[in-house]
């Protein structure tokens, strides 16, 4: 019996720990999430995504906490994520935001490891390619 994804991100969200052990996404995971957005953060995920994988290839997409994610090891390390006038991505730590203080410093950014990117504006590809190498480098 396939398990449904609510089920698959209660107990992806139950996992202790800064990384929640990955769940496979599947091709149809993914047009699930992206079918429910407007065609414009549609476009900034799949940019953001493109991102995401050329700055770490080895990286397999997974879905953790109802979102995209991608993992190393079998444990997710980013996810990202539409919201009604952003793109999430998570998590970058605090040393992190510090390293890249001028370069994150025009974009909205939490104490909890999120880097908000405007819907209405292009990507950073090359800020997002330094998050993601600087994530890596922080894993266990």
């Amino acid at each position: 019996m396939r398990k449904d994804s609510a089920t698959l991100n209660k107990r992806a969200s139950s996992k202790a720990g800064s990384r929640s052990k990955a769940e496979p996404a599947s091709a149809q995971q993914m047009q699930n999430y992206l079918a429910k957005l407007p065609a414009s953060q549609r476009t900034q995920l799949l940019k953001l995504r493109d991102a995401i994988h050329s700055a770490a290839p080895e990286a397999v997409e997974s879905f953790g906490y109802g979102m995209p994610a991608f993992a190393l090891d079998g444990k997710n390390f980013i996810w990202f994520g539409a919201w009604k006038n952003h793109i999430s991505f998570y998590p970058i730590s605090e040393a992190t935001r510090r390293a890249l203080t001028h370069e994150v410093a025009g974009y909205d950014t939490s104490g909890k490891g999120t880097i908000r990117f405007r819907s209405d504006e292009n990507l950073p590809a090359s800020l997002i390619a330094k998050l993601v190498k600087a994530r890596i480098a922080e894993l266990p």
